[in-house]
């Protein structure tokens, strides 16, 4: 069973529904949230950085009842719920939009409705390429993820280009008899799964099979792919060993040196 935070009762005037005076003269609207999430991290650290935090969600829920109108309380739940699924740590959300004053001419206590939605596991994805035209490349690799299955972009950080002393100290080695594998070579495109899931809490997955390691055992130490990672997602949030940190803190942890963003460029 997943944990929960819930936030019941919160009251505001809004300007929602199908008719004239409604949009006109306004009403009160009553929003409850229920969030399915871990709290294990936040049991462990007693961090406020380690759970969600309800004052957000309350404004967040505020923001939409007070808000640009809209004819249906089911709309407003599912705007209400969208905007709390954008918060780090939240699995699945439950919204009811209570309108105790809708204009119905029988005696009543309350009209509701309540949508339930959950969160789809998050995956972070790697693309590098270091032959050819290696914008159009990525270009056209984020357009086939766009059309895969099932999947979602959500965002997309800008390119960023490494200095490349890697390929010098090869040349360097190769003068001197040095012969090295396939493995990291120099390639057209490359694809790594760095991460599925929101570490720490249930929907992380986690694998060592050779076929398959989970989280990307090599991501925390690249700059080339944290500096990427923290553009697209400020607050990222990483596994490293046993701990888990921001992204933004882990690049303080790593020479960022060499790695830059490709000005006026972007996939």
């Amino acid at each position: 069973m997943r944990d929960r935070i819930t936030l019941t009762g919160l009251r505001a005037t809004g300007f929602h529904g199908v008719f004239d005076f409604e949009k006109r003269e306004g009403q009160q609207f009553v929003v409850d949230v229920m969030i399915h999430t871990d709290h294990r991290a936040a049991g462990r650290s007693d961090d406020l950085a380690d759970t969600i935090n309800y004052a957000e969600v309350a404004e967040m829920a505020l923001a939409r009842v007070t808000g640009p109108a809209y004819d249906l309380i089911e709309a407003l739940a599912e705007a209400i719920a969208g905007d709390v699924l954008t918060l780090a740590g939240v699995l699945a959300v439950e919204v009811t939009v209570h309108k105790p004053g809708a204009p119905i001419p029988h005696d009543f206590a309350d009209v509701s409705v309540t949508i339930m939605r959950e969160r789809a596991a998050a995956v972070v994805i790697a693309l590098g390429s270091n032959l050819g035209d290696r914008l159009a490349t990525l270009a056209s690799a984020v357009a086939q993820l766009r059309g895969v299955a099932g999947l979602q972009l959500t965002a997309i950080s800008r390119p960023v280009l490494t200095d490349p002393v890697l390929a010098a100290l090869q040349r360097i080695e190769a003068r001197h008899g040095r012969v090295r594998e396939v493995r990291w070579g120099q390639r057209t495109l490359d694809l790594d799964l760095i991460q599925f899931g929101t570490p720490g809490t249930c929907d992380e997955v986690r694998s060592d099979d050779p076929a398959l390691l989970l989280p990307h055992p090599r991501a925390a130490e690249r700059a080339f792919v944290l500096l990427p990672w923290l553009d697209a997602d400020p607050r990222a949030r990483l596994r490293v060993g046993a701990e888990i940190v921001t992204v933004a803190q882990q690049i303080t942890r790593v020479d960022t040196g060499g790695v830059r963003p490709v000005d006026g460029a972007g996939v």
